[in-house]
């Protein structure tokens, strides 16, 4: 997002955050509301755009939008969506997006608040690296031609009593409402906010063979020191690295493989 959209949702997430504090607040309830209202802007784009025209007064925008949902969400939810409403958006796609991040943010909040974080963030990870492996089960879950419903009826054959409920909600709202991005592209955003709430970042950790536990926790507090914050640790396995270990944190990738440094011996020879 650019310009008025990006100080917008910042607005929205310091209100997300204040709002979602107090642990009276249902954050699953908030969630599926959430959704929902994404869902509404997505189909019918003559309100996205009235509900976003700077021609409009913000107080009238949020007076249309308390009309239409008063009564059918919950406070928490309308106290939210009228106040993104209220700011200025640079385009009107804009504000579903930030209403589907805060939607999937508040399923990382339950999970926070039941201590299971790290379990959603690791399952994401993991479903990531099977779908990645299995051509077949990514064409399934992205088939065009398939509906919603069959798509979410064989994740939660995949996913039910597997993995955390958390974890089931976000990948089958994912995969269900696509919403033009890939698969991938969803499961790596969805990843980034789970850390984002530890105010952490993400380390893909690739290795011959699996880490130890001590060998983990020296990479987290190496990569800690490094970057400054902390860091969490996705661990993925695959015996061509031949040795030592690989790191992606976003673009950045720390190469200490000893394929990698045979490679490199190899373009020094060369030249």
């Amino acid at each position: 997002m650019n310009g008025a959209s990006r100080e917008a949702l910042a607005s929205a997430r310091e209100r997300f955050n204040a709002l979602t504090d107090h642990t009276s607040v249902d954050a699953v309830k908030l969630a599926e509301e959430l959704a929902a209202v994404t869902a509404l802007l997505d189909r019918e784009v003559s309100l996205r755009r009235v509900l976003t025209d700077p021609a409009q007064g913000g107080e009238a925008r949020a007076q249309l939008a308390e009309r239409l949902l008063g009564g059918q969400v919950g406070e928490a939810t309308l106290d939210l969506v009228t106040g993104m409403v209220r700011s200025r958006w640079s385009r009107s796609r804009d504000l579903p997006d930030a209403i589907e991040e805060l939607a999937f943010s508040a399923d990382l909040v339950a999970a926070q608040r039941d201590d299971r974080l790290d379990d959603v963030e690791d399952e994401l990870f993991r479903f990531g690296r099977i779908v990645a492996s299995s051509a077949e089960l990514r064409r399934a879950l992205t088939d065009r031609n398939a509906s919603a419903a069959a798509k979410t009826e064989l994740l939660r054959t995949l996913l039910g009593g597997r993995v955390n409920p958390v974890t089931e909600r976000l990948v089958i709202r994912l995969v269900a409402q696509p919403r033009g991005r890939s698969l991938e592209a969803g499961l790596d955003a969805l990843s980034k906010l789970a850390a984002a709430r530890r105010d952490r970042m993400v380390a893909v950790v690739t290795s011959a063979v699996p880490l130890s536990e001590g060998q983990r926790q020296r990479l987290g507090a190496a990569l800690a020191e490094l970057y400054g914050r902390q860091i969490h640790l996705n661990l993925d396995v695959d015996p061509e690295v031949c040795g030592g270990v690989r790191v992606r944190i976003g673009d950045e990738v720390i190469n200490g493989t000893i394929a990698d440094r045979l490679e490199e011996a190899a373009r020094r020879m060369a030249g």
